[in-house]
């Protein structure tokens, strides 16, 4: 999606005009849904004005075409502005400009990362020239359009309000600036050099049209890429907060001793890269000779990565480095380098089969490791069990002397990288009000079915594509098929609809086994992994009432372990027994409808549920 596109003379008109704020800020609010801040229109006034000056050049052509704010394709952000012609050889031709407001940035000791006053206080932010070359790297890894018709990109970066760059040209960014150069207040007459080095003739063929109407390829899935990534190749392109992150993690692993300990939590959404960025660490770490685990207490994602790298590594290699959340109750104190740990949020306190050994997982992760890396979404913990939280990780750290580094990734990759789909399913369910309160202009397909019978054709049929589409379920259902193998599980007769769990068959690799799709899975199956398209089956448990979400936990199967410890809850103190009943059943809910990278389906089992649902959209 672009918000405002016309030719460099109808653009320097609005701008010369003083109103081309106010034309991309109504561009804004039609095409996106939504309103932007203040600070945000200020900016495209002051960046336009700047970039007018730049192409105020009789040698770059009036029939160029200027696009402002692009979205970058299956993520949650937009290219600033892009100018689009052909080449002196007639190629097809696209210049990235990543545009910033900041008057002053400091070097770091990380690459491709710098510091500078944003969002109201000096952070660790994405060198301006990394993140134009990585914008560029993913338009050119998703759109076919690029590649298939020959468009040539080039990025760059342009400070324009500031007037000494040199602290963002040291020798640790040599490499991004020969990717994307770096342009600043005073080379306003080397960027336009640059351009027209570049777009020697006009948009005859309206690049950005062939780019935004080019198929959109598949996202990577982690899954099939991680023996690549064990191998030593980069198969993700990390931008903004996920680059920041990751280096950060980096440096400290390289400066964690057993005196000197630290601890690093990193809060991020579904789909905001956590496991990318953690098996791209565990693979860096590992090439380098470190003794690093990645670890995760939902069995799942390590069984799906595992078979993955079966016959490419040794299977005593492989268990080596995935690893359960209870492996550490008696490891020796500091006997890893970095513990990586996924998932976190799904923690237990005890360990093993029955939840009767060790102390604290927590404890013993951070006792194991000089450098410990807590991945954490609280907004994800679905058991009674589940207490990894910020509070309970900063404690046991303190505890154990080591210093505690909070970090965030919010960049959406998931949900076809719509931060609406996030907030519009946050406001369905009662979690949080949100001004997204429908569907329009969100880039995700998201319906509600009518019949258990639809659900399955729309998954069957989207199964077609990639073997990424897959069924799951609130785990209202006995498991019926368990100890009888003929008999079904979640079953509607009203609808001749009857399907089995998946974990006979399958077990944990049930998101990948092909014949699957004919098998329904649930939070335990699923949770850390995705597919492109999720169907949820609503069960009893979260029904509407007059309007109101209404929680019901009896009508969870019994063989559902989550809320073992709630009857008790209950009858001790019922108003926290009710809230923390409503956190796993809601929380279980936005997960499953999280799953999907490209679409989600929904059908409630519940007549007025159903009914309410259809009437949001």
């Amino acid at each position: 999606m672009i918000v405002y596109q016309e030719n460099k003379e109808t653009f320097m008109a609005h701008v010369r005009e003083s109103k081309i704020e106010y034309i991309i800020h109504d561009n804004f609010k039609r095409n996106l849904g939504r309103d932007t801040n203040k600070n945000e229109v200020a900016s495209w006034k002051n960046s336009m004005q700047y970039m007018r000056n730049v192409l105020d050049d009789a040698a770059i052509p009036g029939d160029a075409k200027i696009s402002i704010e692009c979205q970058v394709p299956n993520t949650s952000k937009r290219i600033d502005f892009i100018i689009t012609g052909q080449t002196d050889s007639r190629q097809d031709c696209a210049v990235i400009v990543e545009l910033k407001q900041w008057e002053t940035a400091t070097a770091t000791d990380l690459p491709g990362v710098v510091k500078t006053y944003v969002g109201g206080a000096v952070r660790e932010v994405s060198h301006p020239s990394y993140q134009a070359w990585s914008y560029a790297a993913l338009l050119e890894g998703f759109n076919s359009a690029v590649e298939e018709q020959n468009i040539e990109l080039k990025a760059c970066a342009f400070l324009h309000n500031c007037a000494d760059p040199s602290p963002l040209t040291k020798e640790i960014y040599q490499s991004d600036l020969q990717k994307a150069p770096l342009f600043a207040k005073n080379d306003v007459l080397r960027l336009s050099e640059f351009i027209k080095t570049h777009v020697k003739y006009g948009d005859a063929r309206n690049v950005m049209y062939q780019i935004e109407h080019g198929q959109i390829r598949p996202s990577k899935g982690l899954a099939d890429a991680i023996s690549k990534m064990i191998e030593g190749n980069d198969e993700f392109v990390m931008i903004d907060d996920q680059k920041v992150v990751y280096e950060r993690i980096w440096n400290l692993v390289e400066k964690s001793t057993p005196s000197s300990k630290h601890v690093v939590i990193v809060k991020g959404g579904p789909g905001t890269g956590k496991s990318v960025v953690a098996i791209q660490l565990t693979a860096r770490l590992t090439a380098l000779q470190k003794l690093v685990q990645y670890v995760s207490k939902n069995s799942a994602p390590r069984d799906v990565y595992a078979s993955k790298l079966s016959g490419i590594r040794s299977k005593s290699w492989v268990n080596n480095l995935f690893k359960g959340s209870g492996t550490y109750i008696n490891a020796e104190k500091n006997q890893y380098d970095a513990l990586l740990v996924d998932e976190a949020h799904r923690l237990n306190e005890k360990s093993g089969m029955f939840s009767n050994l060790g102390e604290n997982q927590i404890k013993e992760i951070i006792n194991a490791a000089r450098c410990s890396v807590f991945f954490l979404d609280e907004d994800q913990r679905v058991t009674m069990k589940d207490i990894g939280s910020h509070a309970e990780i900063s404690f046991w750290a303190t505890q154990a002397g080591a210093t505690v580094h909070q970090l965030e990734l919010t960049s959406q990759f998931r949900c076809n990288g719509s931060d609406g789909y996030m907030a519009f399913l946050d406001n369905m369910l009662g979690i949080r009000e949100t001004a997204n309160t429908d569907l329009s202009d969100i880039a995700y397909d998201f319906q509600v079915c009518q019949t258990p019978n639809e659900l399955y054709e729309r998954i069957i049929l989207k199964n077609q594509e990639r073997n990424r589409a897959r069924m799951v379920a609130g785990y209202c259902w006995p498991w019926n098929s368990k100890t009888d193998k003929t008999a079904n599980d979640i079953i509607f007769p009203e609808h001749n609809f009857a399907k089995k769990w998946n974990l006979t068959q399958d077990g944990m690799l049930w998101i990948i086994s092909p014949s699957s799709v004919e098998q329904i899975g649930c939070i335990h199956t699923c949770q850390g992994l995705e597919v492109d398209f999720v169907g949820v089956i609503m069960g009893p448990d979260l029904v509407i009432r007059n309007g109101q979400w209404i929680c019901q936990p009896t009508a969870r199967a019994s063989s559902d372990k989550s809320i073992h410890g709630l009857k008790s809850l209950m009858k001790t103190d019922p108003a926290k027994g009710q809230r923390i009943a409503e956190m796993i059943i809601k929380n279980t809910y936005r997960t499953l409808m999280t799953r999907g990278m490209k679409g989600c389906y929904v059908w409630s089992s519940d007549e007025e549920t159903l009914e309410w649902m259809t009437n949001q959209l």
